[in-house]
């Protein structure tokens, strides 16, 4: 079956073909580090870790590179981000790049996103950068005023193919803190000399400064994936000027394709405006993840195909809650029943590896066709229907029919989707309630700081067992906890 995506670059679905059979190098666009995530952030993620997931489901070695931007991404107004933040926190930039590049890989391990295998920082590949924009001066594409370096959009005549975007719309969009000193409106940074009170600099041929943003993801790219490699993905709202950018100085510089197929996950709403941390409309992942479990959270995020916009509403996530439970609790009662039948010896001779079979092929159908998350969560809920008929049924399953079914939401919900539960915060690995022992140790904590008059500290434990499914009941005698139910 051959996978068909969607090439923003030629806007058309087309078969994928990698540059070296079995090998896929993809690299998308990481994070700027300066504050928490938010759930959109977290869309953009989550869909690329599927794409990922599902490219070496299919038998592909997958090379995934993400970089951390910690230098250069510049607000409106030419101030960097980092810096900005810095300055109203009164820190170093660097701890501020830190403290975020943390809090964004807590908030990916708790949504059961991989690691990536690469994860450059762009002060790391200063001297890349450097390298590529001496290429470019020497080939005639940019130009050097007062130590800082622009590249002559003008000198590119392919620049607007991704976007479709002409030169005038490219002067439009261009930031509000443009320097008298360029040639034309719509050339873009390449190195910036760096004013007497900008902490992040680095000698270069022209004086001290800092890269631009768009030569950054360049260079990492390039340096780890080759000049060209198969996929680069990111944001919709990096598609212009940012990946635009990336094509025009990359092939410049090489006189070779830069990326062969680009993807653009669409964005998260909030009352249909994108949200944004500039507009103030954002919800982090952490607040999502006091109201709900992370995985609830990733499975919300799949029901919306990547290159469709998601809109964030309290309804939806409580709807995506019930949904994925209802996976869940199929998938514990597989796993119960195997068990309890293997002991036994209890197995029947009712057959369904068939139907197994087209649920599997159902779904690696939904997949292949430019990763559609949504109908391969209905070929799911198909395959939860089934199970549950299956087993309510008058007709016990042969144990290759049962390890078949488990199988089946291992590989689908677990390894392409990532949605099956797993441990954390002492809840159980299969998704049910903490232990007696935990539970006891828990309460025994919060007992102390009642006993100590800490209320805040024994209310937030409760409530933060309450987000996890788990109501504390205090007593005259004792307290005691059970599973709220669902």
């Amino acid at each position: 079956m051959d996978l068909q995506l969607y090439n923003s670059l030629t806007r058309t679905k087309e078969r994928f073909v990698p540059l070296t059979r079995g090998n896929v190098g993809i690299y998308v666009c990481g994070p700027t580090v300066y504050s928490d995530s938010h759930v959109g952030h977290g869309k953009s993620y989550v869909s690329f870790d599927v794409i990922v997931r599902f490219l070496e489901f299919i038998g592909n070695r997958v090379l995934y590179v993400q970089n951390i931007t910690d230098v250069g991404h510049l607000l409106e107004s030419g101030e960097d981000r980092i810096l900005r933040q810095s300055k109203i926190e009164k820190v170093h930039p660097m701890q501020i790049v830190e403290t975020f590049t943390r809090s964004y890989f807590e908030d990916m391990d708790a949504l059961n996103v991989r690691r990536p295998d690469i994860s450059p920082r762009a002060s790391g590949h200063i001297t890349e950068q450097i390298e590529i924009v001496r290429e470019l001066l020497a080939k005639g594409f940019a130009y050097e005023v007062n130590g800082s370096i622009y590249f002559e959009v003008r000198k590119f005549k392919e620049y607007g193919r991704l976007s479709g975007r002409n030169l005038d719309e490219a002067r439009e969009g261009t930031r509000v803190a443009v320097r008298e000193e360029k040639k034309n409106t719509e050339d873009f940074a390449l190195w910036k000399r760096a004013d007497p009170e900008h902490i992040l600099r680095w000698p270069s041929p022209w004086g001290e400064g800092f890269p631009g943003w768009h030569i950054e993801c360049s260079a990492m790219s390039m340096k780890y994936l080759g000049e060209t490699f198969d996929i680069h993905g990111g944001g919709l709202d990096n598609q212009f000027p940012h990946h635009e950018c990336e094509i025009a100085q990359s092939e410049s510089a090489t006189g070779k394709t830069f990326a062969r197929y680009w993807l653009h996950n669409n964005l998260v709403t909030v009352d249909g405006q994108k949200m944004s941390k500039s507009l103030g409309n954002f919800v982090t992942l952490k607040d999502a993840f006091r109201q709900c479990d992370p995985i609830a959270v990733r499975f919300f995020i799949l029901q919306s195909h990547y290159r469709s916009p998601l809109d964030f509403r309290a309804e939806s996530i409580r709807a995506a809650m019930v949904g994925w439970e209802k996976i869940a609790a199929t998938v514990r009662k597989v796993d119960a029943d195997f068990e309890s039948r293997e002991a036994a010896g209890s197995f029947g001779s009712f057959d369904v590896q068939p139907e197994i079979a087209k649920y599997r092929g159902e779904f690696l159908e939904a997949m292949s066709d430019d990763f559609s998350t949504p109908k391969a969560i209905a070929v799911l809920f198909n395959a939860v229907s089934a199970v549950n008929d299956w087993s309510g049924g008058p007709k016990p399953l042969t144990r290759d029919s049962h390890l078949g079914v488990k199988a089946l939401f291992q590989d689908l919900a677990g390894t392409v989707l990532g949605i099956l539960p797993h441990a954390k915060d002492g809840i159980a690995a299969d998704g049910g309630p903490p232990t007696d022992d935990l539970m006891q140790v828990i309460i025994d904590i919060r007992n102390l700081a009642r006993d100590r008059k800490q209320w805040e500290l024994s209310d937030k434990i409760r409530d933060l067992l309450k987000a996890k499914g788990v109501s504390l009941e205090d007593t005259k005698e004792r307290t005691t906890w059970k599973k709220i139910p669902e």
